[in-house]
């Protein structure tokens, strides 16, 4: 799976005029990668979320429905931005542990019968998802989220992205699974249509989520002989390794959980998957210009650049390296420039404001493109230091040349100093 290239990001952005820092996205990629997930059910009944939290700009939430793919959630901007996007309420689910009851009356009123199912996190929440249908003079589908409490050992990623142990906050624990099951069954305003389970992201092998599908399915089992089912949903947590390499792809998850669905005789069941990073990762490209260099006597350098931990901050906040190269390199009088080892970081007053050490050529070249951008890069950026956020641009190919086909610019500085200056 390829993305657009960094040259060719770095070119567009030039060529649009447009303001660094800047995020660059490739929107055939991005279908090119939902057509190749699709056609991994093979005709299985199935149902496809797209992880909205990943990358919410509505070209590609757009993109994706395109290829008739509905919307995980986590808020009710999340719901609300997914439904203004063309997506039905038929083709949401919502999941998060603390939906407020704002939230929960925008999953209950949309549509003609709700969203496909608000993702149940803990037994108090049930009480609360029937009084808000209840006031609406509705019955809501919900799925209970199971954790299966796999141990975080096993589950083989980061502290910060795994949801599926004994200590995290997320979903319905094996041991209370009979409560809510009993709380559901008493309230008349809401049916359960789904078992779902999520046990975290950044997975490079299908075994702990083959572990967890397995749980859910073997609940969904047990389950379906008192109470009838429409879904099991295995969540999301297809990896990307942003060194470059390629591992597990998404379709082999797919194909993973639909033997499990088979072995475990629920198969005739919808399956549901919520992939986010690994349909926009790889698609994405932060593009920032260079702003000085500094070498010390010591023979360390820094490269000074225009985008800081405020754009992209999965440097700062999971230890992750991203893969950063230069523009072309312009030929210089004397000798060709060296690549040498340097220290990339960003213009924010703090240590972490740091994208790794990378080898680059000496000199020559005036933009970097910091690559696999296109997750949890803009979706998580702040104004820290007064910096408006990133510009945001959306290729597509035309007539063999990628093309910018719409530009989120920039704001000037001004915007931000006016609006703090009026609090």
């Amino acid at each position: 799976m390829t993305c657009v290239e960094s040259r060719d990001a770095i070119t567009v952005v030039a060529a649009a005029n447009v303001p660094t820092p800047a995020y660059v996205y490739d929107l055939d990629a991005i279908e090119r990668a939902a057509d190749e997930l699709e056609r991994a059910f093979d005709g299985a009944p199935h149902g496809v979320f797209y992880a909205v939290k990943a990358n919410s700009a509505g070209s590609i939430v757009r993109a994706l429905a395109s290829r008739g793919f509905g919307a995980d959630v986590v808020t009710g901007a999340e719901l609300l931005l997914a439904s203004r996007c063309g997506i039905g309420a038929d083709a949401i689910v919502y999941s998060g542990v603390a939906k407020s009851d704002e939230e929960l009356d925008f999953a209950v009123s949309a549509g003609p019968r709700g969203i496909r199912a608000i993702q149940i996190e803990s037994v108090e929440e049930i009480a609360r998802v029937d009084a808000r249908a209840r006031a609406s003079n509705r019955v809501a589908r919900v799925a209970i989220r199971v954790n299966p409490g796999i141990e975080l050992e096993e589950l083989d990623t980061h502290a910060h992205v795994a949801t599926g142990h004994d200590e995290a906050k997320f979903g319905v624990a094996k041991e209370d699974l009979a409560d809510a099951l009993a709380a559901i069954e008493a309230s008349e305003h809401v049916a359960l249509v789904g078992i779902s389970s999520h046990v975290g992201s950044q997975f490079f092998v299908t075994t702990p989520y083959v572990a967890a599908a397995r749980a859910a399915c073997a609940i969904a089992r047990e389950v379906r002989a008192k109470t009838p089912l429409e879904f099991v949903d295995t969540g999301g947590g297809f990896g990307v390794d942003y060194s470059g390499r390629e591992h597990a792809k998404p379709a082999d998850f797919v194909r993973a959980a639909l033997a499990v669905m088979k072995e475990e005789r629920v198969a005739d069941l919808a399956l549901h998957v919520e992939p986010g990073r690994a349909l926009v990762a790889r698609m994405g490209i932060l593009v920032a210009r260079v702003i000085q260099r500094k070498a010390s006597r010591s023979g360390k350098r820094w490269l000074m650049i225009d985008a800081g931990m405020n754009d992209l901050i999965r440097p700062a906040l999971y230890q992750a390296k991203h893969r950063v190269v230069a523009s072309d390199v312009t030929p210089m009088p004397g000798a060709p420039a060296r690549v040498v080892p340097q220290r990339v970081v960003g213009p924010i007053c703090e240590s972490a404001d740091d994208f790794g050490e990378h080898s680059l050529p000496e000199r020559g070249f005036d933009h970097v493109a910091i690559l696999d951008a296109g997750a949890y890069g803009f979706t998580m950026a702040s104004r820290y230091n007064g910096r408006a956020i990133a510009s945001e641009v959306f290729l597509r190919t035309e007539n063999g040349e990628k093309r910018v086909v719409s530009v989120v610019p920039r704001a000037p500085i001004e915007a931000w100093a006016d609006e703090r200056a009026k609090a």
